[in-house]
């Protein structure tokens, strides 16, 4: 992977790298949610907390932190997390396609947000990591349908590209708001957006599951 001081596209990378390093993060994605945070407040104290795709775990940082103690938050990923975490953060190694066989292990049913920052790994052919990504999209989509509160908050990165505008559909009928937003920390070349749905709605999903 080339380093950061070699990526002319966004000015702005070294920066954000750099920052993460002061600020004790584990990686700049943090100030991602960051700004949705700023923007959105989806994440208040006592609040239970699904990060999906959470290594190297920057996004459980600042969600552990703005929940607290009285809350709780649970990761899933693929590759593990080596972070020393606070008590009340859990950390399962695992398939997020396999959700429900971690349930119990999560120790959380029901939560109050949702953040999904996951992404394939990139091919270099624009129609096939679109496809990929909006199909990790979906699936966030779904947990959400199972363990989301009404209420509660929806993350969830995308790629830009065919079916954007049909996703994002998906999550204005669930949700009493749906927006997006690309954070000022995303790298230029990047294709990544982030579709947002606030107050989900009681009730059945499109698909007739209970929600």
């Amino acid at each position: 992977m080339n380093r950061q001081s070699r990526n002319p596209g966004n000015p702005w990378a070294d920066h954000y790298t750099r920052q993460a390093k002061h600020d004790h993060f584990a990686a700049r994605s943090v100030y991602k949610l960051q700004e949705i945070q700023k923007k959105y407040h989806i994440l208040r104290k006592g609040d239970r907390v699904l990060d999906l795709g959470c290594a190297p775990g920057s996004w459980l940082q600042f969600a552990a932190a703005e929940v607290g103690t009285t809350g709780r938050v649970a990761g899933i990923d693929l590759s593990p997390v080596t972070l020393t975490l606070p008590d009340h953060v859990t950390v399962v190694t695992g398939d997020v396609a396999d959700f429900p066989s971690h349930l119990s292990r999560l120790e959380m049913m029901r939560v109050h947000v949702v953040l999904s920052d996951m992404a394939p790994s990139t091919t270099g052919n624009a129609f096939v990591d679109v496809a990929r990504s909006v199909g990790l999209a979906e699936s966030a989509l779904s947990i959400a349908d199972q363990v989301l509160l009404t209420g509660g908050h929806f993350v969830c990165k995308i790629f830009q590209g065919a079916d954007f505008k049909v996703f994002a559909d998906q999550v204005k009928q669930r949700f009493d708001r749906q927006t997006a937003l690309r954070p000022q920390s995303t790298r230029k070349a990047s294709r990544e957006v982030f579709i947002i749905g606030l107050g989900k709605k009681n009730g059945k999903s499109p698909s007739g599951k209970q929600i």
